[in-house]
């Protein structure tokens, strides 16, 4: 993965990961751990028929594509644990991301 999508994914961001089974996941990065190392992970959430779905990925994982939808400016918590009691509608108020 280039070094310039590893800095845009981070909490508050908004990615759509392609995986090469075939499948498509778009969502919020909720939190980032471990940094660059090699086990380092992020956490993508989205809401899919009303039921709220996470995938943990591994960053340097060669079985996917990321691509950075929307990055922001400046969020204040590095972990967005607390968007998984909020609605769809009141997570991205709080966060800033663009529809």
């Amino acid at each position: 993965m280039d070094k310039e999508v590893l800095e845009k994914i981070k909490a508050g961001a908004t990615v759509r990961i392609k995986e090469k089974n075939g499948g498509v996941f778009q969502g919020l990065v909720i939190a980032r751990k471990h940094g660059s190392e090699p086990t380092a992970t992020f956490t993508v959430r989205t809401t899919l028929a009303r039921v709220g779905v996470e995938k943990i990925y591994p960053i340097h994982s060669p079985n996917m594509e990321v691509k950075v939808l929307s990055s922001p400016k400046k969020v204040h918590r590095s972990k967005l644990y607390f968007v998984r009691k909020l609605s769809k509608k009141k997570s991205r108020q709080k966060v800033g991301v663009a529809a």
